[in-house]
């Protein structure tokens, strides 16, 4: 990550990461803390699922392809309640799963379960915000708590929300962020 910000040209970066992403951001932060400015972690945690919850997801795709998993995963990143409010939201989501590389996504499956970044939280010094869904089943608001308390002076937001609050609860989440970036 330090190279891609160097071929980039970035010096220091405010990193906001959501699920995987958020587990980029809590590696770039403790092992690059002078390339991070803030740091906002959202729908994540240092360690995620199992690794037979993982391994069972990676067979099933291998298996039978991404539409095996893909409404599940679905039902997973938004609430019932959005999903009715917000169909066409939650019918672009299932073909953007389902048009995603099997090859890809087991990569991305087996990073998810061989990641563990508890031991670096202590490490992270840029101010950090976690936010996390209350109805996400995938990384709990337990989870975020967990994850704020592990951090030096980290913000912890809870929103209405599972896995993808920045899409289902776009307006908290924007201003929680940008009040958190501009602070």
């Amino acid at each position: 990550m330090p190279r891609l910000l160097d071929a980039l040209g970035l010096d220091r970066v405010h990193f906001c990461g959501l699920s995987l992403g958020g587990l980029v951001g809590m590696w770039l932060a403790a092992h690059a803390p002078s390339r991070v400015g803030r740091l906002a972690l959202c729908n994540t945690a240092p360690v995620i699922g199992t690794a037979a919850g993982w391994n069972a997801r990676i067979e099933a795709v291998r298996a039978q392809g991404m539409k095996a998993v893909a409404s599940a995963i679905v039902e997973r990143w938004f609430t019932a309640g959005f999903r009715a409010r917000s169909p066409e939201t939650a019918a672009w989501a299932l073909r953007l799963l389902e048009g995603t590389s099997a090859e890809g996504y087991v990569a991305a499956c087996a990073a998810l379960r061989d990641a563990d970044e508890r031991a670096d939280l202590s490490a992270i010094t840029a101010p950090t915000l976690v936010v996390a869904g209350r109805e996400d089943v995938a990384t709990t608001p337990a989870d975020g708590r967990r994850l704020a308390d592990g951090i030096a002076g980290a913000e912890y937001v809870e929103l209405e929300a599972a896995h993808l609050s920045n899409m289902e609860a776009p307006a908290r989440f924007t201003s929680e962020l940008v009040r958190f970036l501009a602070s």
